[in-house]
């Protein structure tokens, strides 16, 4: 994805510059900006990344907090990123809803609703444990690759048998 790549690349840079939460803090949003300019809503990502870099800094010992209410606390943080903190970072049974997961678990009737709460919610409840840690990036390929917005690939889809909408073959 061609927004994934230009992050990872964009963040590289801005890593190496500022590997701590102190260092990034101590580079304030002006000091971050030149090395995201390539991303979308920069500015206000550089002061978010300021701010919450000062948070944790000072109320949680520079560390990233295991919870979703203190994560979802700092700046731009809301409950996707919350939750892809808590699973890929912690390890935790969660599941990060996306656009893509969100329609695919719509089309297919893994785990139907109307807004991405009720979406993760089904997901969590028909998801087996031993696969919740990676599912949400499997479904997240899945919308990417075949399951997509607007031409889905339903002959080439593994779980077509299995879908509410895939047409008869």
């Amino acid at each position: 994805q061609a927004t994934d790549v230009s992050v990872n690349k964009a963040t590289s840079a801005l890593f190496v510059a500022a590997p701590t939460p102190r260092k990034m803090a101590a580079l304030g949003a002006s000091g971050i900006e030149p090395f995201i300019r390539t991303i979308g809503l920069y500015r206000n990502k550089a002061k978010n990344l300021a701010l919450t870099s000062q948070i944790l800094v000072t109320q949680h010992q520079s560390r990233v907090p295991h919870t979703r209410e203190a994560l979802e606390a700092l700046p731009g943080v809301g409950r996707k990123t919350a939750n892809v903190i808590l699973n890929c970072a912690f390890g935790e049974p969660t599941m990060a809803v996306d656009t893509h997961i969100f329609r695919v678990s719509n089309r297919t009737g893994l785990a139907p609703g109307k807004s991405p709460l009720d979406v993760e919610q089904g997901l969590l409840k028909r998801m087996p444990k031993p696969y919740a840690f990676h599912a949400h990036h499997w479904l997240i390929l899945h919308g990417r690759y075949v399951c997509t917005a607007r031409a889905p690939k339903c002959q080439a889809c593994s779980v077509a048998p299995w879908c509410d909408s895939a047409p008869a073959f």
